[in-house]
């Protein structure tokens, strides 16, 4: 026995006495005493409330109204769960290097059969990003960048951030409020509020070089910063209904400041509302672009006239 299932199988056992020993465990697990204490040093430390009673007779129970719920998962719940876990592998995610230990966990609660489909799964499904000769190889483009994990550790323990970017060899430091961490077009953008401009930025953690909590908030509660954002927000003036065949465009390009919202279960019909700022030449032609790319399979609720106009144009020199 694996020494994870093994550990997975000493909790379900001791959960359901209200006493036990090491010697006790030795014997039910043909275990040594040096691994029985080792297991269960490791169950204390997986948070598992264990009291030890010293004396001859002593030995451990369980806090009482503290016992561990029985973990149950059905066939479909299984493959649910594996088969997110494989589509995700190579999408850059923070703590990649804790998947395997976890992959581990997750297959020490579980029985042989329903292994065996798990392993049959991996072997015959093979997502974006997988190299199809060796599925379980991570390339270093899989790789998180360096300070994501920094980054999500920080702000767990405060919003109120001073982050350090360097973009074109030049460096500069902003104090922020961290509205949202977001992985989106293969890469991980921070969206916050900055706290000396106060009005909302993104920033690329691509450029991020350093991040540590920011002491000082002068006065700018969660509250007051929502309420400053939202007299900010801009107009919508772009209202799009997108057809299949348009989101599926939809997911193979899309400016990083938009989204869509579907509008039936299936997911097959989508409304977008966004803002265009027309007098940015750069961003007219982008979204001119994109609108035509998106292709006939959409209907224009509203739209600026400065838009309406580049399309038409285009449509004239094809």
């Amino acid at each position: 026995m694996k020494k994870v299932e093994r550990i997975n199988t000493i909790m379900r056992y001791i959960n359901n006495r209200s006493h036990f020993t090491i010697s006790e465990i030795m014997r039910e697990f043909n275990i040594s005493r040096s691994t029985a204490i080792r297991d269960i040093r490791e169950i204390e430390a997986m948070g598992m409330p264990l009291v030890s009673e010293v004396g001859r007779d002593g030995g451990y129970f369980v806090m009482h109204n503290s016992v561990l719920p029985v973990v149950r998962f059905t066939d479909n719940e299984l493959k649910a769960l594996f088969i997110a876990f494989m589509a995700t592998r190579n999408q850059q995610l923070p703590y990649l290097k804790s998947r395997q230990s976890l992959a581990e966990k997750l297959l020490g609660l579980i029985s042989e059969n329903q292994q065996d489909d798990l392993v049959f799964l991996n072997q015959i499904l093979i997502f974006e990003g997988t190299n199809p000769y060796n599925p379980d190889l991570l390339e270093l483009s899989d790789l998180p960048h360096p300070m994501i994990e920094k980054l999500i550790q920080t702000l767990l323990l405060d919003r109120y951030l001073w982050i350090t970017i360097k973009e074109e060899e030049v460096i500069k430091s902003y104090p922020i409020y961290l509205l949202h961490l977001y992985h989106e077009k293969s890469l991980w953008l921070i969206e916050g509020f900055d706290l000396k401009e106060e009005k909302k930025k993104i920033f690329l953690v691509d450029h991020l070089i350093d991040v540590n909590p920011y002491p000082t908030k002068k006065g700018l509660s969660k509250k007051k910063i929502l309420e400053k954002l939202s007299k900010q927000e801009e107009v919508i003036n772009l209202i799009v209904e997108l057809g299949p065949k348009a989101i599926a465009q939809f997911k193979k390009y899309h400016p990083l400041k938009v989204s869509i919202s579907y509008t039936n279960p299936y997911q097959t019909t989508a409304i977008l509302k966004t803002f265009i700022n027309v007098n940015n030449p750069e961003e007219l032609t982008e979204i001119t672009n994109w609108i035509l790319f998106l292709g006939a399979d959409i209907k224009v609720r509203e739209m600026p006239e400065e838009v309406l106009e580049e399309v038409q144009q285009r449509f004239v020199l094809f």
